[in-house]
């Protein structure tokens, strides 16, 4: 008798892929229960409930990630237009809705009993989604490379619209990252792709800089390309670089933190270096590192099989790897300062349910691979 995909589930679960997670996961909520009890410039003081908060999230999304890997590809393909039609009838809430609780971008809506929700962690997703299988078609000749780019500018074209003009540069970029890397993996070249960018650059930076970055934002890549020039502006970075400084190799045991803003969230890599030392942010960054590698070694294996699976896994997995690289980035003065969060490991529920179902979107297509080798 042949088992059934739920009484194989743990025998197919990918457990490479999840296992580092779950520890990025277990660092985060060591990190942030700290943070928030403690202070130290997080804008959230409601302790320990938000950090209760955090761990619902958690399992909420660890029970999301795990269902969706019980759906086969038919029934996924139904969710990936769900997923994206329901963020843009968000994004388009976003705009109408007046809820703004965050200075600078209006990216968020009110969800009674859940609080506040960021529809645009849930548009990444769906745009992978539908974007994986029209890269598929291209790649099987069913469709003009014309006809198929007409229709990925669609889609990929309505969320950053409403993105970038929430302002929420961070997030736009994401989507930009993602739609490059799909096509390189579909068979455009580096040159080609470098030499697009930089002619898109050339137009479209000076028209954001004029119309689309808010002068928050502006300062952010002023104080990025001129260190110091205003002090003011410089504050995040200085204290992130102070925090990440004090940390050693083993973590800061005078108990003299340094105070960051948004340490909970954006900045919780300078939190990690202060409790666990240069030990600790490696590991945050070699968890990583193998997750991201792991994941994309899987996009290749299951591209025979089934191409737009593949296609799919790899704009999902550059939207992980954009976030890791901004992020901790960001937070040592490499790149310019986004409202980018660390993946698993920020506070922000809305956040951790979608890097949740990313993820679970992935052990979906690893699990199917697995059943397909085993069969």
């Amino acid at each position: 008798m042949r088992q059934s995909r739920a009484d194989r589930f743990f025998q197919l679960l990918d457990y490479r892929m999840l296992v580092p997670v779950l520890a990025l996961v277990i660092i985060g909520l060591a990190v942030l229960n700290t943070v928030l009890a403690k202070g130290y410039g997080a804008v959230i003081f409601d302790y320990p409930m938000n950090f209760y908060k955090q761990i619902a999230a958690v399992l909420i999304g660890l029970v999301a990630a795990f269902t969706l890997c019980l759906f086969e590809p038919p029934t996924m393909r139904l969710i990936g237009g769900i997923i994206y039609i329901t963020s843009i009838i968000l994004l388009l809430v976003v705009k109408v809705d007046g809820y703004r609780p965050v200075a600078g971008a209006d990216s968020w809506i009110r969800i009674p009993l859940f609080g506040s929700f960021q529809p645009s962690e849930l548009s990444k997703i769906g745009v992978a989604m539908i974007a994986g299988p029209v890269f598929a078609a291209m790649s099987r000749g069913e469709i003009s490379a014309m006809r198929g780019f007409a229709r990925l500018a669609v889609y990929y074209g309505i969320p950053f619209l409403f993105i970038i003009t929430e302002p929420d540069m961070g997030t736009s970029l994401v989507l930009v990252f993602m739609f490059l890397c799909t096509v390189f993996v579909w068979g455009v070249r580096w040159r080609t792709i470098i030499l697009s960018v930089a002619g898109s650059v050339f137009v479209i930076l000076p028209l954001a800089w004029q119309f689309v970055l808010n002068p928050a934002q502006k300062e952010r890549v002023m104080t990025f390309l001129f260190r110091g020039y205003d002090k003011t502006a410089s504050y995040h970075i200085d204290q992130s670089l102070a925090a990440v400084a004090s940390g050693g190799l083993f973590g800061d045991r005078t108990g003299a933190h340094v105070s960051v803003p948004v340490k909970e969230s954006d900045f919780i890599y300078p939190a990690i270096s202060e409790q666990f030392g240069l030990i600790g942010t490696t590991l945050v960054i070699f968890l990583a590192i193998y997750f991201i590698i792991h994941a994309f070694r899987v996009s290749s294996k299951v591209f025979d099989r089934a191409p737009e699976e593949s296609f799919i896994m790899v704009a999902l997995i550059a939207s992980i790897a954009f976030h890791f690289i901004e992020n901790i980035g960001m937070t040592v003065g490499l790149l310019p300062i986004t409202g980018i969060p660390l993946p698993f490991i920020s506070y922000g529920g809305s956040a951790m349910i979608s890097n949740f179902l990313l993820l679970g979107v992935l052990l979906n297509y690893s699990l199917n691979h697995n059943a397909y080798s085993t069969s």
